[in-house]
């Protein structure tokens, strides 16, 4: 049996899959951009595809969201080039006892909040007691069984479980380990994401909803001498062919998640790098089956034919040619899947194998419901082209089954509110996805999970979860995973279509941005050469 604090280190080493320098690229291991030597100095620009919703990490649910965390807050983990966990405001991984249930970890000693007051261990037993009980916390469910926190001292916290808890170290190394300054916190509580101070080599100037996001060089970072770039404004570019556009116009320096329409053009410019990486997350549509008034209220029929009948979202979903979907609307840019386990995860044994579409079954499985035909489904999703067309192929490909699909674009974080709140009958939405498969699955599926949108509940499913919590075998974790996905995919609450290849685009100007398996964009070592 592996130790807590090692169980998915060695692990995971496999699963970088980032391009390597220059026009094109090929997968391989986590890398920086491009070559040649950074100034200090100078403003970068970052095309984003989405405006993030609150940048408080006690709330904020989104990837995008975590791309501008990356480079403001940091956490007690992070990841390195190969996708293991290793300490980054904690000064080593953490000591495990009693039986896995106390977890003490050491601090970093002189380390500043970006307003120049003291990081120590009352501050992150301020912050992780905060992801646990603010209302409406994304974190609470991925900490539950972390009970109290203990400062010890200034630079040593000690965390006692309920429980052994595998994917501790995955969570500590995502928005569940980022610590906020108390200072703001007890300026701004709930509104903390106005004006978010963290530990970080940028801090916090500026947001303009929809449009930008700009921070700049933090002068109490403590490496503060590595970090060359004195601005960096993240632009709100929500149309993909816009935010290539603006790359090749060099009105942006980097462009992320760019469409597979555009990729040929980034390779053929000389002026520009394509990174590419296979995502740990997953698109798909969630079905609302439970969710009557809200996420985290009691639980109840919403009275639409999917929400009544596991047939017909098993038929919705054997109609699906996930494969065309990938070739037609993403040009074969995206990697087809049928569960939330990436084929990047070391943990891809336990994914559920894609049957081929079979519009007949799905066919016989509508009339086995006793649903009247067309059956009618709304579809809430995107406003962007690439997204239109994903809705419109799905509209077409279900039609023959029996399936009447009305599209319904809503603007991005308008759409979050609304699947919150229960109010969407299907809703077209992905995860950027975790090294640990937790992290895919618990909170979106688990019936107390923090983003369990679909509003399901299986008490087997859930079961299963809390075993793999509690398991350190990873091998004994793949059959529990295996499982449960096999569950979902009966009870389909959500219906997984494809994992991403996030395609970024880089001037060859920026260099030193590092971008690891993960997804997320690091600014720390990045410059700019003339």
């Amino acid at each position: 049996m592996r130790p807590i604090v090692r169980v998915f280190v060695p692990l995971v080493a496999a699963m970088a899959v980032v391009a390597g320098c220059g026009s094109g690229g090929t997968s391989g291991s986590g890398s920086s951009s491009g070559s040649g030597q950074a100034k200090s100095g100078g403003t970068v620009t970052v095309g984003l595809a989405e405006d993030p919703d609150a940048l408080d990490p006690s709330l904020a649910r989104t990837f995008v969201g975590r791309i501008v965390f990356a480079n403001m807050c940091e956490k007690l983990y992070d990841l390195d080039s190969g996708l293991n966990i290793v300490p980054q405001l904690a000064a080593a991984l953490p000591n495990v006892s009693n039986g896995g249930k106390t977890v003490t970890i050491k601090l970093r000693t002189g380390v500043k909040f970006n307003d120049g007051t003291p990081f120590n261990a009352k501050a992150v037993k301020e912050s992780l007691e905060r992801h646990i009980h603010i209302s409406g916390s994304g974190r609470a469910s991925e900490l539950t069984p972390l009970k109290t926190i203990d400062a010890v001292g200034n630079d040593e916290v000690r965390l006692h479980l309920s429980q052994p808890y595998a994917p501790l170290n995955a969570q500590l190394a995502d928005r569940s380990g980022m610590i906020m300054s108390p200072k703001q916190l007890a300026k701004l509580g709930d509104k903390f994401g106005n004006d978010p101070v963290c530990v970080g080599p940028f801090q916090f100037v500026s947001r303009k909803e929809g449009d930008s996001i700009t921070l700049k060089k933090a002068p109490d970072y403590y490496d503060a001498s590595k970090v060359k770039i004195d601005k960096l404004v993240f632009r709100i570019i929500d149309e993909p062919s816009a935010r290539a556009a603006n790359l090749r116009s060099g009105d942006v320096q980097l462009s992320e998640r760019l469409a597979a329409t555009d990729v040929k053009s980034i390779k053929d410019d000389p002026n520009l790098t394509l990174k590419s990486i296979t995502s740990l997350g997953y698109q798909g549509l969630t079905v609302n089956v439970g969710n009557k008034n809200g996420i985290g209220k009691p639980m109840g029929p919403v009275g639409t034919p999917l929400s009544q009948s596991k047939e017909l979202r098993q038929a919705f979903s054997l109609a699906l040619d996930r494969d065309a979907i990938s070739k037609v609307v993403y040009q074969g840019e995206v990697v087809p899947g049928c569960g939330p386990i990436s084929p990047a995860s070391t943990y891809r044994d336990a994914a559920t194998p894609c049957p081929k579409p079979d519009v007949n079954k799905a066919k016989q499985l509508v009339a086995q419901s006793g649903v009247k035909t067309p059956v009618p489904v709304k579809l809430m999703m995107n406003t962007d082209a690439v997204t239109r067309r994903l809705g419109e192929a799905i509209q077409a490909m279900v039609k023959p089954a029996g399936f009447n699909v009305t599209l319904q674009p809503t603007e991005f974080t308008a759409s979050l509110d609304k699947a919150d709140a229960g109010q969407f009958d299907m809703f077209q939405i992905g995860w950027s996805g975790r090294v640990d498969p937790d992290g895919n699955l618990q909170q979106f599926v688990a019936k107390d999970g923090s983003q369990n949108e679909a509003g399901y509940a299986n008490p087997q499913v859930d079961k299963l979860l809390d075993q793999a919590r509690t398991e350190l075998n990873a091998d004994k974790r793949v059959q529990l995973y295996k499982q449960a996905n096999q569950i979902l995919f009966d009870d389909s609450p959500l219906i997984y279509l494809y994992f991403d290849k996030y395609n970024t685009g880089i001037s060859k100007k920026l260099v030193g941005v590092q971008i690891f398996g993960d997804g997320l964009l690091r600014f720390k070592n990045a410059g700019l050469t003339g």
